[in-house]
């Protein structure tokens, strides 16, 4: 924490405990406190004042905590203070969770569950949540949304959407409408963009484009009509990236609208951060969390974490060819491939044929499960094979000697996996590109999550590489 001078508040102190140490004039932080604002620099270096992530809070009763349980038809316990942010699905919410990492010196991953107890944070935490709402209906989606804010009180909260617009986004910001809200779903590291309201993939509309094809559905044309009938305003790009940004949102807000923000590139990202309503809450993709981390203080770069050397199990839960070129590059550099089958997954539940092939193949070197992709799958039976993915997966860990590092492609096959393993919490440590989050567990195992459309043809053997560095092997018990 930065140097105290004569008369300095327990405000200041925790401004500048949450500004990095850094030192700053007395009056200027007693002007950030008594405003809400905080000043950070965009990517170009130049400052500007963005509201605080975290604002003051009412007290709960400390010990109610640990006396209530925490469901989905009840009001949760309130957090002591810190960021929320709220996901969908479990990759998503790890993306959020390591990109909004910067912002708190304590960062979780929770994995809701009928009955599970809160866990108590501090003003300098950000929490992650994974709703697990993405197959539910939209209905449903909705009411635990608002189960879940109504336990934010006035802290700062972040709702990650899908940049494809995938799982009950309507549903969701409906929920999260109770209160100002500015929506930017861009996603640039992957070209994702938003033009004039429409979500774009490598510049084509996202309603033009094959990414929805495993859905079962069409996408919606536009975003505001994903969020219908919620009354919408497209904020265009030439507005975003003027001195008018803050006033168009202000205004937009003041007419009962939700702004949605055209955006191409980061910096466009890192605008709309700057100029949110104090107390807005925001809603977008893991590009729009990564703008909100940038606004961070400078921080030393982390020790590397050291690689545990235990057995490494991939679990690739999603049939895109994206996914099927990444598994071809990652037996070119060693990893072994076991196929479960449908009919054993379908009918048993899980695939003890597979099980104990990848049980010898982990012997041998780092192994991947897949559903078996010469085999046709019948509709509706999706879910069914992902959880006996899941169920194959968790007995080979369980089977092992020993602890097992796992990585997991596509959200419902993540959460599934890790439920059935009885995971509560993740803490991310690093990303290893983006959306592949390396996260540890409470037990010390590394856990690896990463949407099943994202990454390069490398990024199964990227992840395994980093995972297992040339020459490491298991480490000596």
């Amino acid at each position: 924490m930065g140097t105290s001078t004569p008369g300095t508040s327990k405000c200041e102190k925790l401004m500048r405990g949450l500004l990095g140490g850094m030192r700053w004039p007395p009056g200027l932080v007693a002007w950030i406190t008594i405003a809400g604002m905080r000043v950070s620099r965009n990517s170009d270096g130049a400052k500007h004042a963005i509201p605080l992530a975290w604002p003051p809070s009412r007290k709960t009763d400390p010990g109610q905590a640990a006396r209530t349980a925490l469901n989905y038809d009840e009001e949760p316990e309130l957090l002591e203070n810190g960021l929320l942010a709220l996901a969908d699905d479990l990759s998503g919410a790890v993306e959020t969770a390591a990109c909004l990492r910067p912002l708190g010196q304590s960062t979780t991953v929770e994995l809701t569950r009928q009955g599970s107890a809160p866990t108590a944070h501090n003003a300098q935490s950000v929490v992650a949540v994974d709703l697990d709402i993405r197959a539910l209906p939209a209905t449903t989606a909705g009411r635990i949304t608002s189960t879940a804010l109504r336990g934010a009180g006035d802290r700062g909260v972040f709702v990650k959407i899908d940049s494809q617009l995938r799982g009950n986004v309507g549903a969701v910001l409906s929920a999260a409408a109770d209160r100002p809200l500015v929506v930017a779903p861009a996603l640039p590291a992957l070209h994702r963009s938003v033009v004039g309201g429409v979500a774009h993939l490598h510049g084509v509309p996202l309603h033009r484009s094959a990414a929805w094809q495993v859905e079962g559905a069409s996408p919606p044309r536009s975003i505001a009509e994903a969020l219908a009938p919620l009354p919408c305003r497209t904020i265009p790009l030439g507005t975003v990236r003027s001195a008018s940004l803050r006033a168009a949102l202000a205004e937009c807000i003041a007419t009962g609208e939700v702004p949605i923000c055209d955006s191409e590139v980061d910096a466009d990202l890192d605008a709309v951060v700057a100029a949110a309503p104090d107390g807005a809450r925001l809603a977008g993709s893991g590009g729009l969390a990564a703008a909100m981390g940038r606004t961070a203080p400078a921080t030393a770069d982390k020790t590397p974490v050291t690689p545990t050397g235990n057995p490494l199990l991939l679990v690739v839960g999603t049939a895109s060819p994206e996914a099927a070129e990444q598994l071809r590059v990652a037996e070119l550099r060693g990893v072994r491939t076991v196929a479960c089958g449908t009919a054993d997954l379908v009918g048993q539940g899980t695939s003890e044929s597979a099980l104990s092939r990848a049980l010898v193949a982990l012997e041998r070197g780092p192994t991947a499960l897949r559903i078996d992709p010469s085999e046709p799958v019948a509709p509706g039976q999706s879910r069914n094979l992902a959880r006996g993915l899941a169920s194959t997966a968790a007995g080979v860990v369980e089977r092992q000697p020993g602890p097992v590092d796992v990585v997991l492609t596509g959200g419902e096959t993540a959460r599934l996996v890790l439920d059935a393993l009885g995971v509560p919490t993740l803490v991310p440590v690093g990303q290893i590109h983006h959306g592949a989050v390396h996260s540890r567990t409470p037990a010390g195992t590394s856990v690896v999550t990463r949407p099943g459309s994202f990454g390069e043809s490398d990024s199964l053997a990227r992840i395994v590489e980093h995972l297992r560095p040339a020459g490491i092997e298991r480490l000596p018990k």
